[in-house]
């Protein structure tokens, strides 16, 4: 491992080639802020592990899924099993999302798309919905609430001027995508409405994906001080779920749904798959009290109706959710010190009804149980933040962390209202950046992260009410290096942290593949995460206008400790779902007349797929292509036209395995080549 930690420092090893480059005529590019909630600052001056995707990244990838945009950062994994089943993992595993998003705190725009009950529902959001991702890794929990991995906050794209604009993608193995978008802005009113749809019938047999998806933001500019924000989606999500296969399934067709056996059905006659209909809106009110004080409130809701017919049941949810943040806000500034400080809350509960049926090919039939539970999750915070001689910038943070659940069984035994609470938790928070010259920053921190069971986990689809869950919680350390030359030309970040885990919530299987979990002990994580920007050409070349490299590099030696299961000790296996290299590198070439060509190659080493370590996913080599001519202009009509390739090599790789999966069903198989064109048109 000490040979990767050279990595983080042979990288600044050529910023001295960045500054031998002469410097453009162009404009230089502004420097890059992050948001971290109300507290913008540059992003070389940013205390915490976090990486920017802005609409410059996010045109140059597929329109139809968050998956290859999001793999681009280090630090970060993200799969698709299926068309539409996201998982998402920030420097950690998968072992606790069989399907969706647990332990990630996610916000889109003022309000946390994450419910009390831990879980949320990103593949309900379409890729046109999102504008700017800031994506926080490590524990964030004193600001963001519970949370082990880390936070992501989306922001909706910016109303800047008025426009309509439409778009449509056609591609392989049926894939449909269309989207619309109104956007107004008056004087002190602006609004925007956009709507997409998006189909698939899947690479393998069962894979069938439809989403429709409509949203608004509403803001306005009430008076000098205040102002009025109102979002809300509505979303209807259905995806067909061919299943796990077997190694030997898998050299026989990768196409191929998961088959029957003697003693369970297949997922096709089953008609396994998830419907998931989301309505969700929030209002939040921002005021300007004086010259030092803010004060911000932010209301929210959802509701979802959900349904999984499997093969061994048919489950039917419903869930609700409620909740408010609010916070004060105090900021000082003089001459050479500025003073930043945040007192808030924010408090969610989510009531379940969870209900599960026999399945008979898609049908419910039989009851086989039914229970009621309530998350109630509260956590009050307190941030400083010291900006020394535009040098020094301290972050002082820390929350106090409430969680509690309710349940209440109907079926087959009835049981009357039950609580569980945990103890209160204490998430502190301590960090630091330092302009060793104003392109060179170093920074260091040290937080502690929790997370609670989440509902999805104490009562899984065993359909137990499991009480014997503890939270997971941690401390991470971490430092980091950031510099950039003066023009913009080159960029580059390292980081380098250990993170030690206890009480790592974990998956199981049973035979009949019902799921359940159980605390595996804990983990030592230790990772370096590298980033690098560099413009070779930027306006300068007759025949090539400008080409970009960016090179993305995650080492990540994370291990079990103290994990014993049975009889068996996996005490220093590898951690199950996580590769150990992930390297990943593109090339933007920028032509006269507005033709772009964005070619990316990602490898990703060898995963291991049981706590065992027995079995492993074959590493692979995955390169994708995107060419097009953007800001064609017809009389005031602008028009992107574009095609792409992706998994050009035709490689056969699984991009979302089955950890721990009973009777060897691992391997869920990825497609070929495949191919996608499209065209948007903004007036």
């Amino acid at each position: 491992m000490k040979s990767n930690f050279t990595l983080l420092f042979t990288l600044f090893f050529f910023t001295s080639l960045a500054q031998t480059l002469k410097p453009d005529s162009i404009k230089k590019l502004e420097d890059v802020t992050v948001k971290g909630y109300y507290n913008n600052q540059t992003l070389i001056r940013s205390v915490s592990a976090v990486n920017v995707i802005d609409s410059s990244l996010i045109k140059n990838q597929p329109s139809s899924s968050l998956v290859s945009m999001l793999n681009t950062v280090p630090g970060v994994r993200m799969e698709e099993r299926s068309p539409g089943s996201y998982r998402l993992s920030l420097r950690g595993s998968l072992l606790r999302s069989p399907f969706g998003i647990r332990n990630i705190k996610i916000y889109i725009d003022d309000f946390p798309l994450t419910d009390a009950g831990g879980n949320t529902y990103l593949n309900a959001l379409d890729v046109s919905a999102v504008g700017m991702m800031e994506i926080y890794k490590g524990p964030e929990a004193n600001i963001f609430g519970a949370n082990t991995g880390g936070a992501i906050l989306i922001t909706p794209p910016t109303i800047n001027n008025n426009e309509i604009s439409v778009s449509a993608t056609g591609g392989s193995y049926g894939l449909f995508h269309q989207t619309a978008s109104i956007k107004q802005q008056y004087k002190k009113y602006s609004f925007s409405f956009s709507e997409g749809y998006q189909r698939s019938d899947g690479y393998r047999q069962n894979s069938a994906m439809d989403r429709k998806y409509f949203q608004t933001l509403q803001q306005w500019n009430y008076s000098n001080a205040g102002s009025l924000k109102a979002f809300a989606f509505y979303s209807d999500l259905n995806y067909e779920t061919p299943g796990g296969l077997t190694a030997a399934q898998l050299d026989l067709s990768p196409k191929l749904a998961r088959p029957a056996t003697s003693t369970l059905p297949g997922a096709i006659s089953q008609q396994a798959a998830i419907y998931n209909k989301t309505i969700y809106g929030g209002i939040a009110n921002s005021y300007q009290i004086s010259q030092r004080l803010k004060h911000v409130i932010a209301l929210f809701t959802s509701y979802t109706d959900f349904k999984n017919p499997f093969i061994t049941n048919y489950e039917q949810r419903y869930e609700s959710t409620f909740g408010l943040r609010t916070f004060l806000e105090y900021a000082q500034t003089k001459e050479n010190f500025k003073f930043n400080a945040q007192i808030g809350l924010e408090s969610s509960a989510t009531k379940s009804q969870i209900n599960n049926f026999n399945n008979n090919g898609g049908e419910a039939t039989a009851m086989q149980a039914s229970d009621r539970l309530k998350a109630s999750q509260d956590f009050a915070y307190l941030r400083l933040n010291f900006d020394i001689l535009n040098k020094f910038l301290i972050e002082l943070a820390s929350s106090l962390n409430f969680y509690r659940y309710n349940y209440e069984s109907y079926f087959p035994v009835v049981i009357s209202s039950k609580q569980r609470k945990f103890d209160a938790q204490f998430m502190p928070k301590a960090a630091l950046s330092y302009l060793i010259t104003s392109d060179f920053s170093a920074r260091a921190s040290i937080s502690k992260g929790y997370s609670p069971p989440t509902i999805a986990e104490v009562r899984s689809s065993d359909n137990n009410i499991n009480n014997d869950l503890q939270a997971e919680l941690g401390w991470n350390y971490e430092l980091g290096l950031r510099y950039k030359t003066k023009n913009n030309r080159f960029y580059a970040a390292g980081n380098l942290f250990t993170y030690r885990l206890k009480d790592a919530i974990v998956r199981r299987l049973n035979q009949n593949d019902t799921e359940y979990f159980i605390n595996a002990g804990g983990t030592k994580q230790q990772g370096i995460e590298l980033e690098t920007i560099l413009w070779i050409i930027r306006n300068n070349s007759s025949f090539l206008t400008g080409l970009q490299w960016r090179s993305n590099y995650t080492f990540s030696h994370f291990r079990f400790e103290n994990f014993v299961n049975g009889t068996i000790n996996f005490s220093g296996n590898k951690l199950t779902g996580v590769p150990e290299s992930i390297l990943v590198n593109s090339l933007e070439f920028n032509f006269p007349k507005s033709f772009y060509l964005f070619v990316q190659h990602n490898y990703t080493s060898s995963i291991p797929l049981n706590d065992n370590n027995t079995v492993f996913a074959k590493r692979y080599h995955l390169v994708e292509s995107k060419f097009g001519i953007k800001n064609l202009s017809v009389n005031k009509i602008h028009l992107d036209l574009f095609m792409g390739v992706n998994n050009l090599l035709n490689v056969k790789y699984s991009l979302g395995n089955d950890l721990n999966a009973a009777n060897g069903r691992y391997f869920n198989p990825a497609a070929g080549i495949n191919f996608y064109t499209g065209l948007s048109i903004q007036l």
